[in-house]
C-alpha cells in the first residue's frame, strides 16, 4: 500500500518529508524516496528496505529557505524493489510519485520508446514522468502539459509531479487512489495519501475528489474536475488523533481492514489480468515442469485459504492437491516426493511452524512457492519462487484482507496452471478473468449490510455455540468464520461441512445452538438446504446467508446475486467478518488486540 507526502514551504523539506512518511509506514512498503527541487535544482534519493536506510542516505543533505519536495513509500506492483524501481521517478527536469496502476501504461511506454525516450525502471510510473515532458514540448506551459497526460492516462492513480519549468509548484491529480492537500496559517502547503502525516504541519485539509486535478503554489490552490471546470476547494479543519488518522475514522483497525478489502484485492490482481490469461511475471513457468501434485501448508487463516485453494486447484488445475497443518506436518515424518510443488502460505512469512515445513521441503530438494504478505520476509529469502498478495500492513490480529487476497491469488493461480496444462478452454480462462474483475465490487461493504449486521448482531451473545457450516469452498469458509468469530468474540464456534452435521454434531441442536449456514445459490444449493433444515426441525437457530430466500431461517442475510459461486463465496466471506466484528462489538472486547493472540506467530 504505497504511500504519498508532498511540500511547499520554507522549512526543512527533507525533515517534512521523511517525517511524513513515517507516519504512512503503517501502510506497508519495501522502498522509498524523496525529491527536492530547491534554487532550480533536484535533489533526489532512493532506498530499499525500511525508512532508516533513506534517512542514512539523506543525513548530510540540507535544505534552507524555500523549496517543494515529494516523496514515497513503494509497495512493489510493476518491477521489484529495488532503487531503480523506487520512486520518484526523473524524466529530463522533471519528477513524479504515483500510487495506483496506470492500465494502458504498456502502450504509451511503446510510443515513448519509439520517440527516443530512455527507460530506466520496471515500473508503470515512469511513463507518467516522460509523457508530462513530451507533453510539454508542445504546450503553452507545465500545467497545460499536465493536464494533456491526465487525460491521456487510464487506470487508477494519485499523482504529484514537479518540474524545473514551474520550480515554485506542484502538479496533482486524483483517480480512485486518496489524495488530500493541507495549508496552515504560515503559506505552507502540504500533500498526502492520508491524513496522519498533515497532523501537527496542516490547519485545514481538502480530499480531492476522483477526477480531480489541479496545481498548487504559494499563492494558489487550483483544482479542476474531471471536465476540467475549475472549483473552489473545501478546506475542513483537520482532526488531531494521529491513531484515529490511521484508522480513517473506523472504530478500529479491523473494521478498516475489512472496507479496505476491496482497494487491496484491486491491488492483488493489478498486472496479473490481461484479456486471455493470467500473468505472474514473478513466475517462472518451468516452476511447474515434472509436478504432479501441489502440497500446501500454512496455519490458521492461511491454511483456510489454503484449503479453498484445493478446491480450485483439482476442479480448475486438474492437479492432485493436499492440504497440511504446518504444525502437524513438520513432526509426523512425511513422505517429500520430488514431483510435488510445496507450497506455505503466511500473512508475515515469519509464522515458525510454517518456516520450518519449507525449511523441511527444501532439504527434500522439492521445488517451492511462498505466497506472502511481506517482501524479504524469512520465507521469501527462503523459497525458490514467491507470489505477494499485496494486502498491506493488516494491524487487527484477527486477519480479514491477508485472506481475500490470498484465495484471490489462489483462483489466478489456479488459471494459471490450468493454461500450462490445458485442463480449461481459452473461452473459459476468459471467463474467470471477467469474474476477477468483479471480485473488489464483491467485497465492498454497503451501508445497508452492515447496519443489517449491527442490528443483527444482538441476537448472538449468549447460547452455547456456533455452528458455521457449508459445502465444497464454502466449508473452508465456514471455518474461517468461526475462527474469526472465536478470536474476538471468545464465544466458541465451529465449522462443519454441511453434509456432516448428522453424523454427530446434531445431537447438539437446540434453540440455543446458533447455525450460521452458507446458502450458495451457484455451488450445492439443494443438498446445503436439505443440511440445513434437519437443523431447523431440531430447534437451532438458523441465521441463513444467501442470495435466495429461505423461509426455515430465524435469520436471513440477503447477498446479492451472483453469476458464478466464487463472487458468492467473497460476499459471504464480508459478512462473517462483520458478524464476527459485531457481536465482539457488543460484548464490550478489544477487537482489534483479542487476549492471548499475536499477529505473527514466531513460536511454536
Amino acid at each position: 500500500m504505497c504511500g504519498i507526502v508532498g511540500y511547499i514551504g520554507k522549512r526543512n523539506t527533507k525533515k517534512i518529508l521523511l517525517d511524513g512518511l513515517k507516519e504512512l509506514e503503517y501502510r506497508g512498503y519495501d522502498s522509498a524516496g524523496i525529491a527536492v527541487l530547491q534554487n532550480g535544482e533536484f535533489s533526489n534519493f532512493k532506498a530499499i528496505g525500511k525508512l532508516v536506510n533513506l534517512e542514512e542516505k539523506t543525513k548530510d543533505f540540507i535544505t534552507n529557505g524555500f523549496a517543494i519536495g515529494i516523496g514515497h513509500t513503494r509497495w512493489a506492483t510493476h518491477g521489484k524493489p529495488t532503487e531503480l524501481n523506487a520512486h520518484p521517478h526523473l524524466g529530463e527536469s522533471s519528477y513524479v510519485v504515483h500510487n495506483g496502476i496506470i492500465e494502458n501504461y504498456a502502450a504509451l511506454k511503446k510510443e515513448l520508446l519509439a520517440c527516443g525516450v530512455k527507460f530506466l525502471s520496471q515500473t508503470d510510473t515512469e511513463v507518467i514522468v516522460h509523457q508530462f515532458e513530451k507533453n510539454l514540448k508542445n504546450s503553452k506551459n507545465a500545467f497545460e502539459a499536465f493536464s494533456k497526460t491526465i487525460k491521456e492516462l487510464e487506470g487508477a492513480y494519485a499523482i504529484l509531479l514537479t518540474t524545473k519549468s514551474q520550480p515554485d509548484t506542484i502538479f496533482f491529480a486524483k483517480h480512485g487512489s486518496p489524495m488530500l492537500v493541507g495549508i496552515n496559517d504560515a503559506g505552507e502547503s502540504f500533500f498526502a495519501s492520508s491524513d496522519t502525516p498533515l497532523i501537527g504541519q496542516a490547519k485545514e485539509v481538502n480530499y480531492f475528489e476522483d477526477g480531480d486535478f489541479g496545481f498548487v503554489n504559494p499563492s494558489e490552490v487550483a483544482i479542476y474536475d474531471r471536465d476540467s471546470n475549475e472549483r473552489k476547494p473545501n478546506f475542513k479543519k483537520l482532526k488531531e488523533d494521529k491513531l484515529s488518522a490511521q484508522k480513517d475514522g473506523f472504530r478500529f483497525f479491523m473494521e478498516k481492514e475489512i472496507y479496505e478489502q476491496s482497494h487491496v484485492v484491486a491491488d492483488t490482481l493489478m498486472g496479473r489480468l490481461s484479456d486471455s490469461e493470467i500473468i505472474f511475471d514473478e513466475l517462472d513457468k518451468s516452476l511447474f515442469d515434472g509436478i504432479n501434485e501441489i502440497k500446501l501448508c500454512a496455519c490458521g487463516t492461511s491454511y483456510h485459504s489454503a484449503l479453498s485453494a484445493s478446491y480450485l486447484f483439482e476442479r480448475y488445475s486438474k492437479i492432485r492437491t493436499s492440504v497440511e497443518v504446518a504444525s502437524e506436518f513438520r513432526y509426523r515424518n512425511p513422505i517429500m516426493s520430488k514431483d510435488t510443488l510445496f507450497v506455505v502460505i503466511s500473512q508475515s512469512g515469519e509464522t515458525a511452524d510454517t518456516l520450518e515445513t519449507l525449511k523441511m521441503a527444501k532439504e527434500a530438494k522439492l521445488k517451492t512457492l511462498v505466497i506472502c504478505n511481506v517482501d524479504n520476509s524469512s520465507m521469501v529469502r527462503l523459497a525458490d519462487s514467491c507470489i505477494l498478495t499485496r494486502a498491506g500492513i493488516e494491524k487487527g490480529v484477527a486477519s480479514t484482507k491477508a485472506f481475500a487476497t490470498q484465495v484471490t491469488i489462489f483462483w489466478m493461480l489456479s488459471l494459471y496452471v490450468a493454461k500450462l496444462r490445458n485442463s480449461m478452454k481459452k473461452e473459459e480462462i476468459i471467463k474467470h478473468i471477467s469474474l476477477l474483475r468483479e471480485v473488489p465490487g464483491s467485497v465492498k461493504v454497503s451501508d445497508e449490510m452492515h447496519e443489517r449486521l449491527k442490528r443483527l448482531s444482538k441476537r448472538y451473545l449468549h447460547g452455547h455455540g456456533f455452528f458455521f457450516i457449508g459445502r465444497d469452498i464454502f466449508y473452508p469458509l465456514a471455518l474461517e468464520g468461526a475462527l474469526k468469530l472465536k478470536e474476538i468474540s471468545y464465544l466458541h464456534a465451529e465449522g462443519y461441512p454441511s453434509g456432516e452435521m448428522k453424523h454427530g454434531p446434531i445431537a447438539l441442536a437446540d434453540p440455543e445452538l446458533f447455525t450460521i449456514a452458507l446458502l450458495p445459490e451457484h455451488m450445492l444449493y439443494e443438498k446445503s438446504r436439505s443440511n440445513v433444515e434437519e437443523l431447523s426441525a431440531r430447534d437451532s437457530t438458523i441465521c441463513a446467508i444467501s442470495s435466495l430466500e429461505f423461509d426455515k431461517a430465524d435469520d436471513f442475510i440477503k447477498i446479492k446475486n451472483s453469476s458464478h459461486y466464487m463472487l458468492e463465496f467473497f460476499e459471504m466471506m464480508v459478512v462473517l467478518q462483520l458478524l464476527a466484528l459485531e457481536i465482539s462489538v457488543r460484548l464490550g472486547n478489544d477487537v482489534d488486540m483479542p487476549r492471548n493472540l499475536a499477529k505473527s506467530v514466531t513460536v511454536e
